[in-house]
């Protein structure tokens, strides 16, 4: 088996300096004000009459984004798999 050869100290400024990079995105967002939006009430308002259900969570999760739920649990499946052939035994 081949060895990294690259030295340690470049190894933990590069592990820095992408750390920073994919971080630092994350400062400029504003958590705890969100913006102002209309459809968070259009859903309370409709869900129920919409698609039957009593859970407003459920009515958004399964029904008005039931697409973007399907692609979720698509990724999270294929994630999955993808982990089981990494560990599978081989004889």
């Amino acid at each position: 088996m081949a060895r990294c050869s690259v030295p340690p100290k470049l190894a933990i400024f590069l592990i820095i300096a992408v750390t920073l990079i994919l971080l630092l995105p994350a400062f400029g967002l504003s958590f705890g004000h969100p913006a102002a939006s209309g459809t968070d009430q259009y859903y309370l308002d409709h869900s129920q009459e919409q698609t039957g259900s009593n859970n407003v969570v459920t009515a958004i999760v399964f029904d008005f984004r039931g697409f973007d739920t399907l692609g979720e649990a698509t990724v999270l499946f294929i994630a999955v798999l993808g982990v089981a052939m990494l560990f599978r035994r081989t004889h």
